[in-house]
């Protein structure tokens, strides 16, 4: 009886026995297998499982055998007796069925070759195993070995062949060939498994380095320690370094940078000549802050009180603060809008700034741009340079340690540029919420994260901020304060400052109220309340020099005593003229000091129609000048006839101080008008408004510090254009009150006012 067994992946050759256990036999297709049967190895292309094999899955070239013997343990051996041709292969329920017939072999090698290249191959392996402990049990098991074929199939149990391999060797009909396979296959097999064992004993002494490294390091880093804690003042800087590192939370790319920059650190040692560049490096960065802070809640209420307690006045402003805040505590994050605060000089800017900061609980850095032209001020020097420094953002992080300030950036509008770059665009990236969160200042050479940073720009002018930086933030006017709004902020603020800064006890100096309404009237001429600062400083030194002489002991400034202490130095404001004349006519100013009247003034004298410009006029305000010349000749042709054979002149006095900009227009048509037709405008009128060649009265600014120029100097009405009529809003109530401000449109509306007696 002959039986069909499909195996797969293993090593038969003609001449070999094999055993099998009776059921493992069983599984691969054979039932009630008895000695003498003979057996049909089937070799399969692929593992498959025995129902889903096909007559494709099966090799052309089998092998036969012959089942030797079985016994009561259920061993079966089996002995190969030749390579066959496997045709007609068919699948059934119990098996294979197929055909089979014996394979020829080419004789093409003699006994004795054959002989030869066992022995050399046994002579190797042999060889091989000697370096074992096990080699002195392997050798005799090789040493019974036959042939060839014996030596292979019992090698391949050990070591691994590909299957295709193991079948070409057996389709090999060439002995010479196939002996020559058997030969390349046992010393392949035999390199593979040196270089194996090499590679795992060259890994173990790795691991065992890396793991005798590990320790002794710990140990050093244990006996150190024990040393550091025995004499702190020994510790070396490479210590101290490592251990600021390890307790700084830096991001991983911060770190990795720090690490590399200490091991040159080592390498060095502090005889090398860039060891102070490292140590300055690594100082920088271990003094910064990485650790994210938690978002402290935000008490709207204590807000609120701290800002009215810094500041008097300042409503609009504060309630857009109060609303920031808000949205930040909604969305319970760090920071918010990029808020730009615009205003003249000693509005409390910067101070509200640092308001912000105690209110919110956190650290306020203020840093300076005025003047700053470099783009490495914001982005710092790269480490290449000589003298090379972070740049001022960095530093400001370094000074509130922490990485959540509020960080004041004064003068925005003083930037400026050069060959050296542009520093107003390295700002974009540090004040756009999308991009500061991986700031990376070119000293440092790793980002650093600024988005939780609460950031406060100051300017006294929008017009020369560019307008991508200008876009990024959000613009708050300051308004210039009223005269009462100084009083209470000199009484609440400035002289107790002033007094302690002095020295000067409470109960030694008393300023009456009368004494400050002078002050801020004649010593000061300003919006903000700097200059009133510096008169109530004077003040208190003056009254110090006679505290400590001992002249007095107890001070008491009245209005009257005032030039005593102060000098007679007073500030001289523009008030209304005490007379109307034709031609002249009372205008409104924005400076940066507040707002200020001026006189528009006009004459005509012989000449063949020039127009003169007088009191260093800008270019703005002299085309004004024509634009106004041009719409009278217009409106009033019969009187503009004068004109051809006479010249005229426009003066607007204080010719010292440079005027510029268009809101005089409607002030120069009126007082061209006025000389023209010989009516004289009251000067209890004062306007202001950019005029068009049409007639039109256009939006100008500053409107709050212009109408508190004119309730200083007297004026009882003022005209302005309608669509600034929204900004009075703006305006303090207590100079609402005592203006009457009309609205106009149209140069018309103001003429057929103004011109009436």
């Amino acid at each position: 009886m002959m039986f069909t067994m499909p195996v797969y992946d293993m090593m038969l050759l003609p001449g070999v026995t094999f055993y099998f256990k009776n059921d493992i036999f069983q599984q691969m297709g054979s039932q009630d297998a008895k000695t003498g049967d003979d057996v049909l190895f089937l070799m399969q292309r692929s593992d498959k499982d025995r129902k889903d094999l096909t007559a494709e899955d099966f090799y052309p070239v089998g092998i036969s055998g012959k089942l030797d013997s079985q016994d009561s343990e259920g061993n079966i051996r089996i002995r190969t007796l030749a390579r066959v041709d496997v045709s007609d292969l068919e699948m059934t329920e119990d098996g294979v069925l197929a055909n089979a017939s014996i394979r020829p072999e080419t004789e093409d090698i003699s006994a004795e070759e054959e002989k030869e290249i066992f022995e050399r191959v046994k002579n190797v392996l042999l060889n091989y195993i000697s370096q074992f402990q096990w080699g002195a049990l392997a050798q005799n098991y090789i040493l019974h070995w036959k042939n060839l074929e014996e030596m292979l199939c019992a090698v391949s149990g050990y070591v691994h062949i590909p299957w295709e391999d193991k079948y070409h060797i057996l389709e090999t009909d060439s002995r010479k060939e196939r002996c020559e396979l058997i030969e390349k296959a046992i010393r392949e097999a035999i390199e593979v498994n040196r270089v194996g064992m090499e590679a795992e004993n060259a890994q173990k002494e790795d691991h065992d380095r890396l793991y005798r490294e590990a320790a002794l390091k710990k140990q050093i880093e244990l006996l150190q320690q024990e040393l550091d804690d025995m004499h702190p003042e020994n510790i070396s800087d490479v210590r101290r370094f490592e251990q600021k590192i390890e307790a700084s939370g830096m991001s991983g790319e911060a770190r990795k940078e720090a690490e590399k920059i200490l091991n040159r650190m080592k390498q060095e040692g502090q005889e090398g000549h860039e060891y102070g560049i490292h140590y300055e490096y690594l100082d920088f960065m271990t003094s910064l802050s990485w650790k994210q802070e938690p978002a402290a809640k935000i008490d709207l209420n204590e807000a609120e009180k701290i800002l009215d307690e810094d500041h008097y006045g300042l409503r609009k402003v504060k309630e857009r603060i109060i609303q920031q805040l808000a949205v930040m505590a909604l969305n319970k994050k760090q920071s918010g809008s990029v808020l730009l605060f615009v205003g003249a000089p000693g509005t409390g800017k910067t101070s509200i700034g640092q308001s912000i900061a105690r209110a919110l609980g956190r650290k306020c850095v203020r840093i300076s741009l005025g003047g700053v032209r470099d783009e490495t001020e914001i982005r710092g020097h790269r480490r290449t340079y000589v003298g090379a420094m972070p740049g001022r953002i960095m530093q400001g992080m370094q000074r509130a340690g922490v990485m959540n300030p509020v960080m004041v950036l004064d003068e925005v509008d003083k930037l400026s540029k050069d060959y050296s770059g542009d520093p107003a665009s390295a700002l974009l990236e540090v004040l756009d919420p999308e991009q500061n969160n991986t700031f990376a200042d070119h000293y440092m050479n790793v980002p650093y994260d600024l988005s939780n940073v609460f950031f406060v720009c100051t300017a006294n002018s929008a017009d020369t901020i560019p307008e991508p930086l200008l876009n990024r933030m959000e613009v708050i006017q300051f308004p210039g304060y009223t005269a009462v709004e100084k009083f209470q902020i000199a009484r609440r603020h400035l002289l107790p400052k002033a007094m302690k800064k002095a020295g000067i006890k409470t109960q030694n100096l008393k300023v009456t109220d009368g004494a400050i309404k002078r002050l801020i009237s004649g010593y000061t001429a300003e919006a903000g309340v700097r200059g009133l600062k510096k008169q109530l400083d004077v003040l208190c030194r003056s009254a110090a020099v006679k505290l400590v002489k001992g002249e007095q002991k107890s001070i008491t400034v009245s209005e009257k005593r005032l030039p005593a202490f102060l000098g007679r130095h007073e500030i001289r404001h523009e008030h209304v003229l005490a007379n109307k004349e034709p031609g002249v006519v009372t205008g409104l100013a924005w400076t940066a000091a507040g707002g200020e009247i001026l006189f528009i003034e006009t004459s005509l004298s012989p000449g063949k129609g020039n127009l003169i410009l007088t009191g260093q006029l800008g270019d703005v305000m002299k085309e004004s000048a024509r634009i106004a010349l041009s719409l009278v000749k217009h409106m009033y042709p019969k009187e503009a006839a004068l004109l051809e054979d006479h010249d005229l002149h426009i003066h607007v006095p204080a010719g010292a101080v440079p005027k510029d900009g268009p809101s005089a227009g409607i002030t120069l048509t009126t007082a061209l008008v006025s000389l023209l037709t010989g009516k004289p405008v009251s000067p209890e009128f004062a306007m202001t408004g950019e005029v068009s060649l049409t007639g039109r009265i256009m939006p100008i600014g500053g409107l709050p510090e212009k109408l508190m120029a004119a309730e200083r100097a007297g004026v009882k009405t003022v005209f302005i254009p309608e669509e600034n009529e929204e900004d009075l809003e703006e305006v303090a109530k207590e100079v609402k009150e005592k203006l009457t401000i009309l609205p106009a449109g149209k140069v018309t509306d103001v003429l057929e006012r103004v011109l009436q007696s």
